[in-house]
């Protein structure tokens, strides 16, 4: 069966990856094993499927509404225009992920209505700490990629790229959860150095600034990397990968029980809480360098 294209969100089909690459790894995925060896495992080896909660729902929607915000007019990006988003967006992402319904009882308008009153209060906490009306964003839901270590193909997908007049990068990541504690901060952190990375593998820049804004408590956190960090970094995420393919080969994926467990839908299967991991698979999908581009599912406050 030939697998369907990649495209980003405007449907342009995504380059090949070169024929060297044999494996690719997103920051999500990255950030799985890191968080918990078990966990990479059930979402990449195995599968499994999960059922998206309200909370990444509501993600979900506030990007994509903030995604459309700009294409409209400068002077039209108001907190109302925003407002006025909601709605029809919500729509598109049911119609487009059916299983976005099952969210909501039909009968249960109240939590339906509510559901949405709150991204709206988030969208609040938007223009609280930018005026659109103010950016022409070089790039939205952008998927970019690098192959690093010769083989290993790095990608993802960008909320928001800003290019200033000088060609100065910044990477701008919304986060519908909270401010995050230190461990969920780094992590955040972490998805947007692999981001940095990919941008300076490809374009030769160095992104000026790395921005966070926090929604929810309206916060906005910058950091700014340089070269020999990102070069650190490259190294962080080949080790990273390295490791993956030893646990790969020695079918060993190990549970690493924290607070996130918390919110792991697959808790009857792991053996920290009693369960047995389905039988390893013994043939491995064919590697697709393509997959896994997009961010998965998170802890609440860690990842939104």
């Amino acid at each position: 069966m030939t697998a369907e294209p990649v495209t980003d969100q405007q449907g342009t089909p995504a380059p090949a990856p070169p024929a060297t690459v044999r494996a690719s790894l997103s920051p999500s995925r990255a950030a799985d094993f890191k968080t918990c060896p078990l966990l990479y495992r059930f979402r990449s080896i195995d599968r499994l499927p999960e059922r998206p909660s309200v909370e990444q729902a509501r993600g979900t929607l506030v990007h994509a509404v903030l995604e459309r915000l700009f294409d409209l007019p400068a002077p039209g990006r108001t907190p109302d225009a925003a407002g006025d988003l909601v709605a029809p967006q919500w729509d598109r992402l049911v119609t487009e992920q059916p299983e976005l319904a099952a969210l909501f009882d039909p009968a249960d308008e109240a939590g339906a209505a509510e559901f949405l009153r709150s991204a709206a209060a988030l969208l609040r906490g938007y223009f609280a700490v930018e005026d659109p009306r103010r950016l022409e964003p070089a790039e939205r839901e952008s998927l970019i990629s690098a192959v690093v270590d010769d083989e290993l193909l790095i990608r993802g997908y960008l909320d928001r790229l800003d290019v200033a007049p000088d060609g100065a990068l910044r990477v701008v990541d919304y986060k519908t959860g909270g401010a995050p504690r230190e461990a969920f901060e780094a992590r955040a952190l972490f998805q947007l150095k692999f981001y940095a990375l990919v941008l300076w593998r490809t374009r030769g820049v160095v992104p000026r600034v790395l921005r966070l804004l926090y929604l929810k408590d309206a916060e906005v956190c910058d950091y700014s990397p340089d070269a020999e960090e990102l070069l650190r970094f490259e190294r962080t995420v080949v080790a990273l990968w390295q490791a993956i393919e030893q646990a790969t080969e020695r079918q060993d994926f190990r549970p690493r029980p924290s607070r996130l467990c918390d919110w792991c839908n697959h808790q009857a299967l792991c053996p920290s809480f009693g369960g047995t991991p389905p039988p390893f698979p013994q043939r491995l999908a064919v590697p697709d360098p393509l997959r896994d581009a997009r961010s998965g599912p998170a802890a609440p406050g860690a990842d939104e």
